[in-house]
């Protein structure tokens, strides 16, 4: 049987649907199409005013995928809320290919210079699909959260997939869209030509409030 390859991968992508493994330890992965779909408006994105506060007093320096595979194994590990996680040596691999060819992307949070969290995800057209974070100290996770859609709003994305609702997802103003509403904006952002570079570098916690629109 022909291997799943990252072709494969960014097909499902433009179709809607993404991969996910029972368990980090599961063997092999399979295809999730959900009946319901978890957007942020880039527009309408909520910053929590303690979080503001913490982002204003530039606690974190933000990477643009300079640790990608530190990012991704930080989120394949088992946390505090958070026995097990999706992420499995396949998705690993895939991920890690998708990288190198300039479609996967990561936001590293820094403490003095130390990565403390982050998150990544896959840019197609105007659509950024959020694949996972991590945290390891206090906000980290949340403040690179806030530096992907101020990132994504320069760029001129329209579309910010983070698949499942979570109670952590709702304080940023995250809703949930039936999958035909979902598709159809899908094929709107495909067409819309983002680019992840726009944002520059070293830019303070209120210039990312002020994109956001905080």
């Amino acid at each position: 049987m022909k291997a799943f390859s990252t072709d494969d991968l960014l097909a499902c992508y433009r179709r809607g649907v993404f991969p996910m493994a029972e368990s980090r330890d599961d063997e092999g992965f399979f295809i999730v199409d959900p009946e319901w779909r978890c957007t942020f408006p880039l527009d309408g994105f909520h910053v929590p005013k303690r979080l503001a506060r913490t982002i204003r007093q530039d606690k974190f320096t933000f990477t643009i995928d300079r640790d990608f595979t530190a990012v991704i194994k930080g989120c394949a590990a088992p946390g505090p809320d958070r026995e097990d996680t999706w992420i499995n040596t396949d998705i690993l691999s895939l991920y890690q290919s998708l990288h190198a060819q300039g479609v996967a992307h990561s936001v590293e949070a820094r403490l003095d210079g130390t990565l403390v969290g982050g998150l990544y995800g896959v840019a197609l057209g105007g659509a950024f699909f959020g694949e996972s974070m991590f945290s390891r100290v206090t906000d980290a996770s949340k403040a690179a959260l806030v530096h992907l859609v101020a990132r994504l709003k320069v760029g001129g994305f329209k579309l910010l997939d983070a698949q499942f609702i979570t109670p952590h997802l709702e304080q940023f103003g995250a809703q949930t869209l039936p999958r035909r509403i979902f598709h159809s904006l899908l094929g709107v952002a495909l067409e819309a030509e983002g680019n992840w570079s726009t944002l520059g570098d070293n830019i303070t916690g209120a210039e990312l409030l002020r994109i956001v629109g905080t």
